[in-house]
Parts: structure tokens; C-alpha cells; sequence
């Protein structure tokens, strides 16, 4: 077992607002090195991916849960230590920690398969220090064991965004062979098309950024448009993945009868008013997204192992943190950003 330092590299969140060229929500400091509870591991963070959610929590549109936390949900590393009670990983051994950190277990959502919806559920890098840092705790049952397949930076990015993307696709209810709109092409997005494809649907991608269309027909998208142009298509099923409430009705207007648009983001911009009879009639479906259960995310890495699933990514050293965000906030990103915190 190796030994372990008393302090650690990390970032958090001191003043929530606005990520831009005059101000950082966040600040890079020194901290205690965390000690592992009963039923908790120690994880020396190889790598962490930058999520859309990690600038909602540092921009402040989430509400703060914990002062000075440590964003990052996207995380993998290696066991360093292990608390009271804990025997399902070995020291050494490689791990994803992801954005759903804990349930309580006994309330009826928990208790019906739907812990996504408990009311006690707590979330990585939101009420619990994440992986903007060099070492993080994790309640060892919401762990998963990474396929072999993926490097630690490929694999950051299945850990959230894959699994969001996974839920939110099977949501959506596509259709066999059916026609599938992603709106918003950044790290889920990606993910969610290459799973797919993969399975013979045919997708088509609505974003304003054109660096983001040009990828998705590299990844064998049908099309790719800005954000709120008209779909060439009829669609079957369609998935916002862009925090951007206006998207709504032209989404909903592309659907043939009988279709659903999910809604996969924590945070939203408000949704305009509709109207009933132009906007939702023919028994069209519109449906959110909440977190994910833990089998979600098994059957997801799974499936992603399966169809050997490529997350494309872009490096960044734990330092430039920041400059990370910065580069996720526009959304005309090729894949996804993940830092590097320490090497395998």
C-alpha cells in the first residue's frame, strides 16, 4: 500500500457566478486529503471529466449544497485505502466514481427501482467534493468497475455523460430502425449517436456550433443543422441535451405522432409557452431526465464494452481546470474535455 499524503491538490468553487475571461468561479488550493467512512473507498483520481453540470454547479445555477465543493462527477481512479466495512475492491484496483453518490435505500422510489428519484439521493461535486482533485471518497456500492477496453481518459466521460446519454436514449423510446434528433452535440451527445448508429437508427443533430456538426457527420450522423432549424426528417424520438428551454417547441414540431422528446439536462432555461393543439397533440410525449440508477449504468458500460463506443476526448492537466470549462461553456467542443490528475 503505498503512503498516502496529508494534503492534496483540488479545486472549488468560491464565488458561483459566470465563467469568463475576468472571472473564475473556482480557485485551485490545498486541502486535507479526505478519510474514507464506513462502507467508503479512497480513490487516487487518474482522470476526470469536465461536464456541462460542473459549470451549472460553479455558475450558480444550481442552488449550493455544500460551500466550497469540489466539482467533478466523471471520475476515475485506483483504490488507496479502504474505510470500515468495505470489501468489494481491492487495493489497487480501478474504479468510476460517477454523479450519483448515494440513495437512501428505503424510501418507496428506492425500494420500486427508481433510486434516481429518491428524495434523499446526493450527487458528486454538488454535495460531496468530486474530482477536481487528487483523491475523493466513494460509497463503494455506487462505484463501477471500468471495462478493460477504455483508457482512464476515455472511460471519464462514459461516467456521466454515457450514462445520462444511455438513460435518456432509452426514455426516448426510439423505435427499431427509427429516427432519433440530438439536440446540443457535445460530450453525451457523441456518445449517445455512436450507441445508435451502432444499432442501426438513424440520427440527425441540431447545434449551433459548427466545428460539433462537421463531427457528427464524421461519426456517421445523417445530418447535422443549427440548433432550431426544421428537421429534414420526420422524427421518431429526439433528446435535448443543451440546457436551452427554446429548443422545446421546434424539437417537438419535428416529432411524427405518437413520438417522444426527452429532456436530459439537471438545469433548463424556461420553456416557452406552447400551444396544446400545434405543439404536443397526436400523442406526442415529452418526459425528463433525472439522474440515473445504478443499473443504468451498469447495463450502459456494458453495452459501451459491447459495441467498442469511442468517446472522443481532449486532455487537459488538472491545473488548467478552468480553462477547460471555459472551452465546454460554448458547446462547439469535439467530444469531450477531461483532465489528467495523475498518470496510471
Amino acid at each position: 500500500m503505498e503512503e498516502l499524503p496529508t494534503t492534496m491538490r483540488a479545486w472549488a468553487v468560491t464565488t458561483p457566478g459566470p465563467i469568463d475571461g475576468e472571472h473564475s468561479p473556482i480557485a485551485f488550493i490545498k486541502k486535507p486529503v479526505p478519510t474514507p467512512a464506513r462502507g467508503e473507498v479512497l480513490v487516487k483520481v487518474l482522470t476526470c471529466g469536465v461536464c456541462h453540470t460542473d459549470l451549472h454547479v460553479t455558475e450558480g445555477d444550481l442552488p449550493v449544497h455544500r460551500q466550497n465543493v469540489t466539482p467533478g462527477h466523471e471520475i476515475v481512479g485506483k483504490v488507496v485505502a479502504c474505510g470500515p466495512e468495505t470489501s468489494r475492491f481491492k487495493l489497487g484496483e480501478r474504479i468510476g466514481i460517477p454523479w450519483f453518490r448515494h440513495a437512501c435505500g428505503v424510501c418507496k422510489f428506492c425500494r420500486s427501482g427508481h433510486e434516481n428519484l429518491c428524495p434523499h439521493s446526493v450527487y458528486t461535486g454538488w454535495d460531496h467534493d468530486g474530482g477536481y482533485a487528487e483523491y475523493v471518497t466513494v460509497p463503494e456500492g455506487f462505484a463501477y468497475r471500468i471495462p478493460a477496453r477504455f483508457s482512464s481518459l476515455e472511460a471519464a466521460p462514459l461516467l456521466c455523460a454515457g450514462i445520462i446519454g444511455y438513460r435518456a436514449f432509452e426514455r426516448a423510446n426510439v423505435p427499431a430502425g427509427g429516427r432519433l434528433g440530438l439536440y446540443g452535440f457535445g460530450g453525451s451527445a457523441h456518445i449517445t449517436a455512436q450507441i445508435a448508429i451502432a444499432q442501426g437508427m438513424e440520427v440527425h443533430v441540431f447545434t449551433r456550433g459548427k466545428d460539433a456538426q462537421k463531427f457528427a457527420l464524421q461519426l456517421g450522423c445523417a445530418s447535422a443543422q443549427g440548433a432550431y432549424d426544421p428537421s429534414p426528417v420526420p422524427l421518431d424520438s429526439s433528446i435535448i441535451f443543451a440546457p436551452v428551454g427554446d429548443m422545446v417547441l421546434p424539437a417537438l414540431a419535428s416529432l411524427v405522432p405518437g413520438g417522444t422528446l426527452a429532456l436530459a439536462g439537471i438545469h433548463m432555461s424556461d420553456i416557452p409557452a406552447m400551444n396544446y393543439q400545434r405543439a404536443i397533440f397526436h400523442e406526442k410525449t415529452l418526459t425528463s431526465v433525472e439522474s440515473n440508477t445504478r443499473r443504468d449504468g451498469e447495463e450502459f458500460l456494458t453495452l459501451a464494452d459491447r459495441l467498442a463506443i469511442h468517446p472522443a476526448v481532449s486532455e487537459y492537466p488538472l491545473e488548467k481546470a478552468d480553462e477547460a470549462l471555459r472551452t465546454v461553456k460554448p458547446g462547439d467542443i469535439k467530444g469531450a474535455c477531461v483532465l489528467r490528475v495523475s498518470e496510471d
